[in-house]
């Protein structure tokens, strides 16, 4: 089950294209977004359902419940950090290594799902 309540959003330009339900970053400047593609990424928020071509105007949730593309297996309650194409994946960093985070997952999930997520951008470190 998705369900959304998407609170602020941003109007950004796009980096590069960038598929519906991602997870993103800045990319050359303040006025671009790319998608995320590490769990170190700066991740800002998650675009919505529809995604766009380079160059193109795309709005960027940065709070709220939205949806996002899973990249692996979730369980409701993880914290969430990006996969190599701005999916949404368990933030497990090494032990003193660190993870940026952009949310905590809502629901249960697999690789391929689209569904709930609470932003909530922070950072980890593993034990």
């Amino acid at each position: 089950m998705t369900f959304r309540n998407p609170g602020l959003a941003k109007a950004f330009v796009s980096g590069a294209a960038i598929n519906g339900s991602r997870i993103v970053k800045f990319g050359a400047d303040e006025n671009t977004v790319i998608q995320g593609a590490a769990a170190t990424d700066s991740l800002i928020g998650v675009v919505d359902l529809v995604g766009c071509d380079n160059a193109e105007r795309i709005d960027v949730f940065l709070e709220g419940v939205v949806t996002v593309e899973f990249g692996g297996t979730v369980t409701r309650g993880a914290l969430l950090t990006s996969d190599s194409v701005g999916r949404a994946v368990a933030a497990v960093p090494a032990a003193g290594a660190n993870n940026r985070t952009i949310g905590i997952a809502l629901v249960d999930a697999v690789s391929g799902d689209k569904s709930s997520m609470l932003l909530s951008p922070g950072s980890i470190q593993g034990a």
